[in-house]
């Protein structure tokens, strides 16, 4: 008896044989080749390049070719992912990112895109609210102590790689409170994992066993050097946070940072001693957030001012020429995205109590994903609303509907008809519009001069360096 199988299925079936085959030979060639690194980063740049079927993407690799002839900073990156991780998440590394994100999950993608529904790239999950610390203006210490049913967290993953989805951020809360987290992770290896953390559940054995499982990246937060982590997570966060990094490297973790920026610690984050401290560490990336005035205690005047977040970004610029890290910046980096990447167009935010989000920090909400399936709650009218508005201004250097276009949040929130997921947010309707909506031309007066010369200069949407094919997940005239 033949089995029939759709020309879908069937490019399914090639993409996964084909990316199986280079990973395979890349492996080998790290292995048998160990002072050749460089000859094998070549290959799977060109591998990469034919796999690739969007031009953006195509045009990511031979960027990636252009900065090796460079001898770019960067290049340290790669040769330590050739030759310090452990087997495990380097080969996870190659099979998940670059294979099941980038071309399996992107096929799958453009087919619920073409019937004008959304599919993210990522989903943000945060299965417990629950955490060891109490952080000043942490976004998620308002919610209830709430944790999300194993099989909800279970079925949304299922359901996501159904829709291309193959890669997944764990937030919280501290995520390593949730009691089968790392059962999530074994389940859905095809998967890869980056883990927001404070770190202080990263002891030497929880290392090795992620670094087993090959599929999770850990994002250590931190503020800053030892005054500053210490001021906002309590006295010895910072030595703890330490303590993890080096966990992290020996176990041969592929692992990193994250940020944010206060009005209290931006120049120090920003500053070359500060990530040249991550780099010695071992970081393999570090993600920069902005302080949004939410959640436990939201203080306005704990945002760094706009001129703060000009310099930030500039810094954040500058590292990734310098330095052998991948940092980014979630606003001033927007470049690398296309705009927002929240309602569904890029990821969704699912919480403890199941509510989706269109971001961690737009906490408005429509559904449960416990009474919906994730397509039928990526498509609500409220994030349709939010997704219909895109791109709610050309400049990419300020994207947020919270902070930088505040407007954005509140048409939406109107139209769809959506609520409050927790307190922590109803000012941004009302008593604090006035100020949002000035703090958003106050940026604007700062950025829009730069972003009109980096239009002169060529440096506007000319190949993304992210491999996202352009701006994913838009209605085009749907209702």
């Amino acid at each position: 008896m033949k089995v029939r199988i759709s020309p879908f299925e069937a490019k399914l079936v090639a993409y996964r044989l084909l990316g199986k085959g280079v990973v395979d030979a890349l492996v080998w060639m790290i292995s048998h080749n160990g002072r050749r690194m460089d000859k094998a980063a070549i290959a799977l740049s060109r591998w990469l390049e034919r796999l690739a079927r969007l031009e953006d993407h195509k045009e990511h690799w031979r960027q990636f070719r252009a900065l090796w002839k460079d001898n770019h900073p960067s290049l340290q990156l790669v040769r330590r992912v050739f030759t310090d991780l452990h087997p495990n998440v380097r080969r996870r590394a190659f099979e998940n990112l670059l294979i099941n994100v980038t071309f399996v999950g992107a096929l799958k993608r453009r087919r619920l895109h073409r019937q004008g529904k959304a599919a993210p790239v990522l989903l943000v999950i945060s299965p417990t609210q629950k955490c060891n610390l109490r952080c000043k203006g942490c976004y998620a210490a308002q919610y209830a102590k709430e944790e999300l049913p194993f099989e909800v967290f279970d079925r949304v993953i299922r359901e996501g790689k159904e829709m291309g989805t193959y890669f997944y951020v764990i937030s919280g809360g501290e995520p390593f409170v949730y009691p089968r987290l790392l059962e999530i992770f074994e389940r859905h290896r095809d998967c890869a994992f980056l883990v927001y953390t404070n770190g202080t559940l990263i002891d030497k054995v929880m290392a090795r066993r992620l670094a087993e499982l090959g599929n999770v990246a850990p994002a250590v937060s931190i503020e800053g050097f030892e005054e500053e982590t210490d001021r906002r997570r309590g006295k010895g966060m910072f030595k703890r946070v330490m303590e993890a990094f080096d966990n992290m490297r020996e176990a041969g973790m592929l692992y990193g940072f994250s940020a944010t920026a206060t009005r209290e610690n931006t120049d120090t984050i920003g500053s070359e001693e500060f990530i040249r401290l991550m780099v010695e560490k071992g970081c393999y990336f570090g993600w920069y957030f902005v302080y949004i005035p939410i959640g436990h205690a939201p203080s306005l005047e704990y945002m760094p001012t706009p001129e703060q977040r000009n310099r930030l970004r500039e810094a954040i610029t500058y590292f990734r020429d310098k330095y052998p890290i991948f940092v980014a910046d979630f606003w001033g980096d927007g470049r690398l995205t296309g705009g927002c990447m929240a309602g569904g167009r890029i990821y969704a935010h699912i919480n403890a109590s199941g509510i989706v989000e269109p971001c961690v920090f737009f906490q408005f909400h429509v559904d449960n994903i416990k009474e919906k399936s994730l397509e039928e709650a990526l498509n609500s009218p409220f994030f349709r609303a939010i997704r219909r508005r895109f791109p709610w201004t050309e400049n990419e250097l300020r994207p947020c509907p919270i902070i930088d276009c505040p407007w954005v949040l509140r048409e939406a929130v109107r139209e769809g008809g959506a609520k409050p997921s927790n307190a922590g947010v109803l000012h941004l309707l009302g008593e604090s519009a006035e100020f949002m909506d000035r703090y958003a031309l106050e940026y604007a007066r700062v950025v829009d001069p730069v972003w009109e010369r980096l239009k002169r200069e060529g440096r506007v949407a000319k190949g993304r360096p992210l491999p996202l094919g352009g701006k994913e997940g838009i209605d085009k005239g749907s209702p």
